[in-house]
């Protein structure tokens, strides 16, 4: 099955609802899980995913918003019904990343065309993902190198059919 087939605003919006939900049920009940879904790294490979596999930039961009709107929304309204604790910092920061979710979604998807451009944007995605994991949340783990490198090999050797301008 092809994964584009997958991707429109209606399922990506049913899959960033699930997993906010998720991602707040691992912090309670599977602490590394929950490790892993409260970092940023794990969020960029899955934008990416999104991105990359949608058909046209405009796709890529109405695809991305709703996956992290609905993400958004239901980590914190789990959250506010487990009564778990959050800080507005983060709140504001993860509203900041969905509502410029678009722009970089739009980026993204130029990666797998021809060129240094592409090149450079994919080498920019990947340094921020090391970044974020660093500078945000204070050093790499292992499931950072495992998520990296999986964002690498998507980025840079995973073929995606589409036609070039």
């Amino acid at each position: 099955m092809n994964p584009r087939n997958l991707l429109n605003p209606i399922s990506t919006l049913a899959a960033g609802l699930l997993l906010g939900a998720a991602a707040r049920l691992f912090d309670i009940y599977a602490p590394t899980l929950g490790d892993i879904f409260s970092q940023m790294a794990v969020w960029i490979l899955l934008g990416t995913l999104i991105a990359i596999y949608s058909p046209t930039q405009k796709a890529a961009m109405g695809n991305i918003f709703p996956f992290c709107m609905g993400m958004l929304l239901t980590y914190y309204a789990t959250a506010a019904l487990t009564r778990g604790v959050y800080s507005r910092t983060f709140i504001i920061g993860w509203t900041v990343f969905a509502l410029l979710s678009p722009v970089m979604a739009w980026f993204a998807w130029m990666t797998k065309r021809r060129g240094p451009l592409p090149k450079i944007i994919g080498a920019g995605i990947v340094t921020v993902s090391i970044l974020s994991s660093i500078l945000l949340f204070d050093r790499l783990r292992v499931y950072d190198f495992l998520i990296d490198g999986l964002l690498v090999y998507f980025l840079f050797f995973k073929k995606i059919n589409r036609p070039q301008p």
